[in-house]
């Protein structure tokens, strides 16, 4: 009777240690490591645990840093509802995290509900684009000439951004030190803020320097032909913004019409060129011209002078053999060879002292030539005293008469030449 009880509990026994065999046989195990995973704010993040054998027992998931469980198994415990949980069959489980903020950032933990207990542990790192702290940027800013210009960028990011300034326009900036105070020049600065995540960000600021007006004129003295069209320049600095005008010496301001062409160009924000256009020079715009600039810290002004100058000079390049072209340069004849005559009176004796010169003269001279007529009317005076020093006197012949009036209105043609071109 007593050996069907002892068969029962060596079976009994044979049974339990069969199953604890067999449990340690098939124990769940990690086929490999939770990754850690770094991504943007507001990116979705996937935690994949690949766990072997894990027969009846269950997945969980933990935030470690908290204790907080986020799911067990198949259920999504935290009130959080942008987290959820996957799997694949009995090897692959995963923890979803929609739209990752922040306060995501740190370890989660994969679990097996063995005995110990089985896990591994995955960090989740949360980076950030830049962005400007608002309250400790700066804005535009004005400052006087020769005072200080301080100016501050700050960002936040994760990492923490780098910060860095250039110039809008390339320009290098320049650091003064005074006093262990640091200014910039007037200008456009950028504050750029970058981490390696982007995008980077950037904050324009304006440094403005005010000053009173500041001129500069290329050319003061301008010459120019009556009939032609004139341009005055001025460049003006000022900041602010100046009034600019121009006005003549007579204090009479120029405005634009038939006469005056005004301009004023913007170069910059503190660069302006002022161009004045005189047309159609006649004697009374010859003179002065001031350029004005006026603002709220100053007034300056420069002036310009216009003159006139003669036309293109006229050089003759060809033989002249009309005695019409004689205000041109020409070589004078022998009176001898011309006339025939062996005589000379005193006339004669006088003019040939001129003629000589003025072959000299008219060899090594180009003639200018002018049209104003009162230059003319004074030619002309000059012309009837010489015809009547050169009086035709007696004693010669008809025909000898004509020749020595002819020749004494060459050589008083001559004459003419030479004082109105010398």
């Amino acid at each position: 009777m007593q050996q069907p009880w002892s068969i029962y509990l060596l079976a009994i026994f044979m049974l339990g240690l069969d199953s604890k065999l067999v449990g340690q046989a098939f124990q769940p195990e990690f086929a490999e490591p939770l990754m850690n995973i770094t991504i943007p704010v507001g990116r979705d993040a996937t935690f994949r645990c690949l766990v072997q054998n894990l027969g009846g027992y269950r997945v969980g998931w933990v935030k470690a840093d908290t204790k907080a469980i986020q799911a067990i198994h198949v259920h999504v415990i935290t009130n959080n509802h942008r987290v959820a949980v996957s799997h694949n069959g009995p090897t692959v489980w995963n923890l979803h995290i929609r739209s990752v903020q922040e306060e995501d950032r740190g370890q989660y933990m994969c679990q097996i509900n063995t005995d110990p207990m089985k896990s591994q542990i995955g960090y989740l790192d949360v980076v950030v684009s830049p962005d400007f702290i608002a309250e400790e940027t700066s804005g535009d800013i004005m400052v006087p000439e020769g005072g200080t210009a301080r100016v501050s960028c700050r960002a936040r990011g994760m990492p923490e951004p780098r910060v860095m300034w250039r110039r809008e326009d390339g320009a290098d900036i320049v650091l003064r030190e005074s006093n262990g105070i640091k200014t910039k020049d007037m200008g456009a600065y950028l504050c750029i803020a970058s981490n390696g995540v982007p995008p980077s960000v950037s904050k324009r600021i304006i440094i403005k320097v005010h000053f009173h007006p500041v001129i500069q004129v290329p050319n003061q003295l301008i010459g120019a032909p009556l009939g032609t069209d004139t341009t005055l320049e001025c460049y003006v600095e000022s900041s602010p913004k100046s009034i600019n005008y121009w006005v003549r010496d007579s204090n009479e301001m120029v405005i634009s019409s038939s006469k005056y062409e005004v301009m004023n160009t913007v170069i910059s924000s503190f660069e302006s060129r002022m161009a004045l256009t005189v047309r159609r020079l006649t004697e009374e715009d010859i003179g002065g011209y001031r350029c004005v600039a006026k603002n709220s810290l100053g007034e300056t002004d420069s002036l310009i002078r216009i003159y006139e100058i003669l036309g293109p000079t006229v050089r003759n390049t060809s033989p002249v053999t009309r005695r019409g072209d004689l205000k041109y340069s020409t070589p004078i004849e022998d009176p001898d060879e011309q006339f025939g005559s062996a005589e000379r009176s005193d006339d004669e004796d006088e003019t040939t002292d001129v003629t000589d010169r003025l072959q000299y003269q008219t060899r090594n001279r180009t003639v200018q030539h002018t049209t104003n007529s009162a230059h003319e009317q004074k030619l002309s005076n000059k012309v009837r005293k010489i015809s009547n020093k050169f009086e035709i006197k007696s004693g010669f012949e008809t025909n000898s008469c004509c020749r020595v009036h002819s020749y004494n209105l060459h050589i008083a043609i001559l004459v003419l030449n030479f004082y109105a071109y010398n």
